[in-house]
């Protein structure tokens, strides 16, 4: 990950974000102090969902609903 001064950053934040947009990724900082990431936003989404499934999953082995789910399904298609 790169690292640009905010400044610079804010000058160059048009030309930032076409990298940003092929994969690139940055650390801004002021003073040499590190306080923002630019980074590509489809990734962190794509992750997070992945992670969000894998979590559900995990959630609902061993779990019964009670009834049979067509029951439910079908009750939903009545309204």
């Amino acid at each position: 990950m790169e690292t640009i001064g905010a400044f610079d950053a804010k000058t160059h934040l048009s030309s930032l974000l076409e990298r940003v947009e092929k994969g690139e990724a940055f650390t801004i900082t002021r003073r040499g102090t590190a306080i923002a990431q630019l980074v590509p936003i489809k990734g962190q989404d794509r992750a997070r969902r992945l992670e969000a499934i894998e979590k559900l999953k995990s959630f609902g082995k061993g779990r019964k609903l009670g009834m049979d789910w067509r029951i439910l399904r079908d009750s939903g298609r009545r309204y």
